[in-house]
C-alpha cells in the first residue's frame, strides 16, 4: 500500500488543482525532445528554462515490474538522454530505488540499463516531493536553483502529477502508459484533468524560488 498516495488523495479533494498537469502527450514516445516547446504550447508566454527532467518508470518508458526501456521508446528515451545528460534526467519510481527494492538491486539493474541514475527513496511518490526536489537543488543539476527549471513526467496522476505540483516544478501527463490498465480507479483517473478543467480549475503556477 502506497499510504503517501492515500494522503496525496485526500490533500486533492481539499486543493483540486494539484491534480491538474501542465501539458498532456498520448505516450512517452510523444514527449520531444526540446521539452519546454510542450510547455508553451500548452500555456502561452516565454518558453520555462527546463535544466532537469525527473521521469517515472512503471508504465510511463518501461512495463511495470521490468527494468529495462519499453522497446518501443528506446529511440525516444536516447534522445532525451542525449540532450539531458547527466545528472539533469533523474528516474524516480515507486519501486526501483525504494524501501521496496531491497538492498536496491532493481535500481542497480535500471542504473545499467538506461544509464540513468535512480532516486532512492523511503517515502514513496507524491510525499518524496521535498527530497528529490532538494537533491535537484543541491548542486548536482548546473545552473539549477528554482522549482520551474524542473518537468515531472509520469502516467499517474495522484502520484506523478500531485509531486509535479507539490515541489512547484511543471508536470507533463503521459495519458496511456506501456500497457492499458481497465480498473476502475485507474479510469477515474483518467477523467479527472478533463472534469477538473470543465469546472474552470487550473494548475498550479510552477515556482520561482
Amino acid at each position: 500500500m502506497n499510504l503517501s498516495g492515500t494522503i496525496s488523495f485526500f490533500k486533492f479533494l481539499g486543493n483540486p488543482p494539484l491534480g491538474l498537469p501542465h501539458a498532456t502527450v498520448n505516450t512517452f514516445k510523444d514527449i520531444p525532445v526540446e521539452i519546454s516547446k510542450i510547455l508553451v504550447t500548452a500555456h502561452g508566454g516565454k518558453p520555462p528554462d527546463i535544466r532537469a527532467i525527473v521521469l517515472d518508470k512503471d508504465n510511463c518508458f518501461a512495463k511495470a515490474k521490468e527494468n529495462v526501456v519499453y522497446k518501443p521508446y528506446e529511440d525516444q528515451f536516447r534522445l532525451l538522454r542525449e540532450r539531458f545528460f547527466g545528472p539533469r534526467l533523474l528516474i524516480v519510481s515507486n519501486s526501483a530505488g525504494t524501501n521496496d527494492d531491497h538492498h536496491g538491486k532493481e535500481a542497480e539493474i535500471l542504473e545499467a540499463a538506461t544509464g540513468v541514475e535512480v532516486f532512492r527513496h523511503s517515502t514513496k511518490k507524491p510525499g518524496c516531493a521535498i527530497d528529490v526536489l532538494n537533491y535537484l537543488r543541491s548542486g548536482n543539476v548546473p545552473g539549477l536553483t528554482r522549482p520551474d527549471q524542473i518537468v515531472v513526467v509520469g502516467d499517474r496522476i495522484f502520484t506523478d502529477v500531485i509531486m509535479a505540483n507539490m515541489m512547484g516544478a511543471w508536470s507533463i501527463w503521459v495519458k496511456d502508459g506501456v500497457t492499458k490498465s481497465n480498473g476502475v480507479f485507474a479510469t477515474l483517473e483518467k477523467q479527472l484533468p478533463t472534469e477538473l478543467t470543465k469546472r474552470g480549475y487550473l494548475p498550479p503556477k510552477p515556482r520561482t524560488v
